[in-house]
């Protein structure tokens, strides 16, 4: 599935809780199109993990924002997803130790770090041609997406899916136990609570394999596409992202 030349870049959303497989979904989708894949809870982390570095409460949304006006974080594409820096230093790794996933839920939730999180975010996908994962892109950053997807799994298979990724870091208990927390974050927070859109596709892929998934998306997008390459469908052709 490649998106034919002279066709106008469509943007991809993909929202979904904790471990769900937006990265996954998001990386294989971006490949097959050639697109930018922006995965925005890596942008979170990497901020998270700045905080950790500089005793900066994450609690605390002023010095939050202080911290992030500061701060440079950029992704670059690679192969087996994106390379994250941070002030031009290479975090991909250190972002996904438990200390900054759990850091990360707690700094998203604070509503002007997130307005300014969001304005970076359409920065990067104001051209189109991306493949945008995380909680609130059909809903909030790009209400206009051309495809949204919303990714969801039961949260025993969500937690089950986590431990395997990394056994070793703690019982499988508690991992479904920080999923859960995670969670009631996500969907009571204040501002841009994890909802799906109401034109957005949902995905259960509680009994599904990643295959399937994978499949039942590209369906999605080629629908999008070839509705779009129909000189009949003007709405759809004219739309604005952003």
């Amino acid at each position: 599935m490649v998106d034919a030349p002279g066709r106008r870049a469509i943007v991809i959303a993909i929202d979904g809780p904790a471990g769900a497989g937006k990265s996954t979904l998001a990386s294989r989708l971006a490949r097959k199109l050639n697109y930018l894949n922006i995965e925005t809870g890596a942008m979170y982390r990497a901020l998270a993990l700045k905080a950790i570095e500089n005793d900066v409460d994450v609690d605390d949304e002023s010095a939050l924002v202080n911290l992030a006006l500061g701060s440079k974080i950029t992704l670059e594409p690679q192969i087996d997803g994106n390379r994250v820096k941070l002030d031009n230093a290479d975090v991909s790794t250190r972002i996904r130790e438990k200390d900054v996933t759990e850091a990360a839920s707690r700094v998203s939730v604070h509503p002007k770090l997130r307005e300014w999180m969001v304005h970076k975010q359409r920065e990067l996908g104001s051209k189109g041609g991306v493949v945008m994962e995380g909680r609130d892109i059909g809903t909030a950053v790009f209400p206009n997406a051309d495809v949204k997807i919303f990714l969801d799994a039961a949260p025993e298979v969500r937690g089950n899916r986590r431990f395997h990724q990394n056994p070793v870091v703690e019982p499988s208990a508690a991992v479904l136990a920080e999923m859960r927390a995670r969670d009631e974050r996500d969907r009571t927070r204040s501002v841009s609570p994890l909802v799906a859109a109401n034109d957005a596709v949902v995905i259960d892929s509680t009994s599904m394999t990643l295959d399937e998934v994978i499949e039942r998306a590209e369906q999605i997008v080629r629908e999008t596409i070839g509705s779009l390459a129909d000189p009949a469908n003007k709405e759809s052709g004219d739309r604005v992202i952003g």
